[in-house]
């Protein structure tokens, strides 16, 4: 050991318990690596951590740190309290893009975790809530080694600022059954396009990409992400009857009208005499719970396709927002569909640039200035599917219905003429 272990009391106590702890990780670091630079940071760490512990005070400041080149994807962290603890007075974290899906080799694996622990703390985080490895723990001048020696066997930094960041993916088609679109096509057509708005910061606050392949949403991009794609279907769900009657036969007619057919939001599901399942996938709205618990007896449609929603964030100005439809359905198949979608993703971070407030998200922008301004903002036209709480609350009225879908179909075709 290249000199004495601080003292942890306190931290000590956090290793007590059933649950695996964080400080036993960094003790690891420190034991593993008796004679090097790893051991010494991480010894540091632990005093300072321990230093903030009995001072009920933390010692972390800001400031900027960048590569060459990069405007972000790099978080600045520099103690107060660096003349105690010098191996770990300046503990920047790196943001690195992961691969869509988060697919990796382990070959990529070991190759990063060694060029961690020659530049950095060793610590490692996978991954940050925008989707990053976050490799935690570098002084200012191993930043640039570390990228550098990253980024020539391919690997690229993130976003951190104001501006695109991450995105993420499930692991969708490579691997679900429930997934209706091509999740990491998605992913890299879209964070490809926007690479110069992730390393640059240049808007009014961050904007999120997430995609999930189903309304599982397994990404949670409803309430994470300011533009979310969930993968969807329009046509009936597929019903195989015959698992229908041996999933009935196993678990009993009364288990699955408890947990399959009463679970049902919008009661669209009925247990037939002969133990088949009846849909009605006209009031279906896609819960998923009935697939999730017969996956081999029901299965999504064949015409698969994506919902668009936007706005979702978690608490800033105006308190947590979840994503709203902009484009109730669109295919995702041809190179034009593509096209299609990345237009309206620029379209969309084009007008909140213009328009939105510093530090606003999108979504905040979108209350600020009602989303009739916004869609005509970016060029869509209103739609009746686009509804924020199913079969409450509606943007077309209701007490005065005739008046409302004519005024709507009047301006469908005003815009349809303008266009032509």
């Amino acid at each position: 050991m290249t000199k004495q272990t601080h003292p942890t009391p306190m931290l000590d106590e956090l290793e007590k318990g059933p649950w695996p702890s964080f400080i036993s990780g960094i003790k690891r670091l420190r034991d593993q690596h008796p004679d090097g630079r790893v051991s010494g940071v991480a010894n540091d760490l632990l005093g300072q951590l321990e230093h903030s512990y009995e001072t009920r005070k933390g010692y972390w400041k800001g400031g900027t740190v960048s590569v060459f080149g990069y405007g972000s994807g790099i978080i600045p962290r520099f103690s107060e309290v660096g003349s105690a603890f010098p191996a770990s007075k300046e503990f920047h974290t790196l943001r690195v893009q992961p691969p869509a899906g988060n697919y990796y080799t382990t070959d990529s694996l070991r190759q990063l975790a060694e060029s961690w622990e020659k530049w950095g703390s060793g610590l490692v985080t996978f991954h940050g809530q925008t989707g990053n490895i976050m490799f935690i723990g570098a002084s200012t001048e191993n930043t640039q080694h570390f990228f550098d020696d990253i980024n020539e066997y391919g690997w690229d930094l993130g976003g951190a600022g104001p501006c695109v960041r991450t995105g993420q993916s499930c692991v969708g088609s490579a691997r679900c059954e429930q997934s209706n679109i091509d999740e990491m096509r998605v992913h890299r057509t879209l964070l490809n396009n926007f690479t110069d708005d992730v390393h640059r910061p240049s808007l009014p606050y961050k904007f999120k990409f997430k995609v999930s392949g189903c309304p599982n949403d397994c990404m949670n991009s409803i309430e994470r992400s300011d533009f979310a794609i969930i993968g969807t279907w329009r046509d009936d769900m597929k019903v195989e009857q015959k698992e229908v009657k041996e999933y009935v036969a196993k678990k009993g007619r009364q288990y699955i009208v408890d947990n399959v057919i009463a679970r049902c939001p919008t009661k669209a599901l009925s247990l037939a005499e002969d133990d088949t399942l009846e849909v009605d996938n006209r009031n279906c709205v896609r819960c998923m719970h009935c697939l999730n618990v017969m996956p081999k007896a029901l299965s999504p449609g064949d015409d698969k396709g994506a919902t668009l929603l936007l706005g979702g964030k978690r608490t800033l100005k105006i308190g947590d927002l979840m994503g709203t439809v902009i484009v109730p359905f669109i295919k995702l198949e041809t190179p034009e569909d593509y096209e299609r979608l990345v237009e309206i993703a620029e379209n969309t971070i084009d007008f909140w640039a213009e328009n939105g407030l510093e530090h606003e998200r999108c979504g905040e922008m979108i209350e600020r200035i009602g989303l009739v301004n916004f869609l005509e903002g970016i060029g869509l036209d209103v739609d009746p599917n686009m509804i924020t709480d199913p079969r409450t609350s509606s943007y077309v009225r209701t007490d005065d219905w005739e008046d409302e879908a004519a005024r709507w179909f009047e301006h469908k075709q005003s815009r349809q003429a303008a266009t032509a």
